[in-house]
């Protein structure tokens, strides 16, 4: 799936590789990677063509294993071409400058070169003409009407000088009266308009908003806002809750229905008129290239196909260089490999592209969230999570869903309040608080309070309070520490350095980046420099990086989840959450499948 990298360092060495999918080889160049060879690539390519050349004939008869196995003397030739392809890139001399009888100059005369003061070169004269032949039609329809203007202003200045100032003001006023009087009648003479309809506004009811008008009214409020004081919320369970019928404690994959089985593709048997089906998988990988009959695939059989999956895939919201590096992976994939009778280009290339998709979505290092936070309680500490992400993707809400998940599994929660810049945050923060300690009162865990806020207000160092609040879960027995952050632009040098001070201070067991699903391209540059900041303002040896991402409004896209492709691809790293509406219950794990399935639909 990541086929378009074919280089791989690894401590103080760089491998380059080729792969030779008819054979089923993979030829592989190591050097040093302090040295720049520029031959490397020309060397591996002409290695390739000649070990498959002289040994066609044995692969074929004896099989790959069975001549690898086996002896045979390629050192002379390996030996040859290295010296060929290191000739080839010794640095020549470089190129003479041409003498002036060599350049174009020396050819035109003297003559030729003269300018005449006044005397404008043939070819400008001849673009005026030609822009002046143009302006001909228009001027010679306005020639007419300005004379005729012209024939009338003498005698209307004759007629002035002939009346005086106040019956020239009067006849004005007559004539600016006349005028207003005609476009009077005009507008009697339109239809009129229907009845209009009652005026004044009705208030607008929400089907789920909270009819209790009386828990919005603080006007006579005597508490000021403190958190002690405050009445405690009467709304609607199911409201906060969404589904009552789901199973406490459990996080539901992602569900998506694939309307694969009834869009069955067609073998076209006269590939010269291939057909193009609008709206079904035929119109996303149009062009098919009809049965490719036990050959090999090459290049130009994909290209046309290759170009419709990448299209479809940018219009998917994946970012354009991820779409593009995937289609190369899957083009080296599949280069060179051997198909049955009855396969179609078409179906081969996204067959490819499937498999390619689920293996990146599918985590390398499993982020397994409950299992840590056991892991931690038996060495009696907090499990602490960060999170981090740019303004408004919903870090704030996400972390409320989290807590929730985490209650409802029997772990206590302090919240660290550590966004102390935007308005609100803190506040926003308390009436979560409010809610989930009304879900699951101390009553119904031994009087044990599930989840609490640690808050020092606004404009205070904000990796200073995550450090108070772990050692206060610590001391108050905690299981697990949520940390707020701020929301900052990848590009705020300022804020970045700031996050990267609280995490290499604090050293939280999980960092996870909230994204929102709405972007394309933004998410790769969002997450590379999120990290690279984190790299780069790092005071430790190996810097703490991204550890997880939490993808939230997916509610919001319907089938247009490239990004979390284009997250994944770039980071290496699992979506750990997904976020997929209001309620607290809103909370997903990632089916890779069904995201696949989303993103192959037309």
């Amino acid at each position: 799936e990541r086929g378009g990298n074919n280089s791989f360092t690894h401590e103080a060495l760089t491998l380059k590789y080729k792969l030779d999918n008819q054979f089923e080889l993979v030829f592989v160049v190591g050097f040093q990677k302090i040295l720049t060879l520029t031959y490397v690539d020309k060397l591996i390519d002409d290695v390739h063509k000649e070990f498959r050349d002289k040994y066609r004939n044995e692969f074929q008869q004896k099989g790959t294993l069975g001549l690898l196995n086996g002896t045979f003397d390629f050192k002379d030739d390996f030996m040859r071409l290295l010296r060929d392809a290191e000739e080839s890139s010794k640095v020549r001399a470089p190129t003479v400058m041409k003498t002036f009888e060599q350049s174009l100059k020396s050819q035109k005369t003297v003559k030729c070169m003269i300018e005449t003061r006044g005397e404008k070169p043939k070819e400008k004269v001849k673009n005026k003409k030609n822009k002046g032949s143009k302006k001909e039609g228009p001027e010679a329809v306005a020639v007419p009407g300005k004379a005729s203007a012209g024939d009338k202003q003498p005698s209307a200045a004759g007629e002035r000088e002939e009346l005086t100032k106040d019956e020239i003001l009067q006849k004005n006023r007559e004539e600016f009266f006349k005028r207003h009087m005609k476009a009077g009648e005009k507008s009697s003479k339109s239809p009129k308009p229907e009845a209009q309809k009652e005026k004044g506004k009705k208030p607008r009811v929400w089907d789920l908003g909270n009819s209790n008008a009386k828990v919005l009214d603080y006007s006579n409020s005597a508490t000021n806002g403190s958190a002690e004081a405050c009445p405690v919320e009467e709304f609607d369970p199911d409201i906060a809750l969404g589904d009552r019928n789901r199973e406490p404690g459990r996080l539901y994959d992602l569900e998506y229905e694939s309307d694969d089985e009834a869009e069955e593709e067609k073998v076209i048997q006269n590939p010269s008129k291939p057909s193009a089906k609008k709206g079904g998988l035929g119109g996303m990988f149009g062009m098919l290239k009809g049965l490719v009959g036990s050959k090999s695939l090459t290049r130009e059989d994909m290209d046309p196909v290759l170009e419709k999956m990448k299209d479809h895939l940018i219009a998917k919201n994946v970012a354009a260089e991820i779409a593009v590096q995937l289609c190369e992976s899957v083009a080296k994939k599949l280069e060179g490999k051997v198909m049955g009778t009855f396969t179609t280009v078409t179906s081969t290339v996204k067959q490819a592209l499937q498999e390619a998709l689920v293996q990146i979505l599918q985590p390398q290092r499993r982020v397994d969230v409950l299992r840590d936070v056991m892991d931690a309680q038996r060495h009696r500490r907090p499990y602490v999570v960060t999170f981090c992400g740019v303004n408004g993707v919903g870090k704030s809400t996400n972390l409320a869903k989290i807590s929730f998940w985490l209650i409802e599994n029997g772990f206590s929660v302090l919240i660290a309040a550590c966004d102390t810049f935007r308005a609100g945050a803190v506040e926003q923060l308390r009436t979560h608080t409010r809610r989930l300690n009304a879900l699951h009162p101390p009553e119904s865990h031994g009087g044990r309070t599930m989840v609490q806020l640690y808050e020092k207000g606004y404009g205070k160092d904000a990796a200073g309070i995550a450090m108070e609040a772990i050692s206060y879960a610590r001391n108050q027995g905690f299981d697990v520490v949520l940390v707020d952050t701020a929301g900052r632009m990848q590009d705020n040098a300022p804020l970045m350095t700031a996050l990267a001070k609280l995490i290499a201070v604090n050293a939280p067991d999980l960092v996870l980046f909230v994204g929102e699903a709405l972007v394309g391209n933004e998410a790769v540059d969002q997450l590379v420099k999120f990290n690279k900041a984190l790299a780069d303002h790092s005071m430790a040896q190996t810097p703490r990086l991204i550890d997880g991402i939490v993808l939230t409004k997916f509610d919001t896209i319907d089938d247009k989840v490239g990004a979390a492709i284009s997250m994944t691809y770039i980071t290496s790293k699992p979506i750990v959450f997904v976020g997929t509406g209001q309620t607290y219950c809103d909370l997903r794990s990632l089916n890779a499948k069904a995201v696949v399935a989303a993103l192959m639909k037309a």
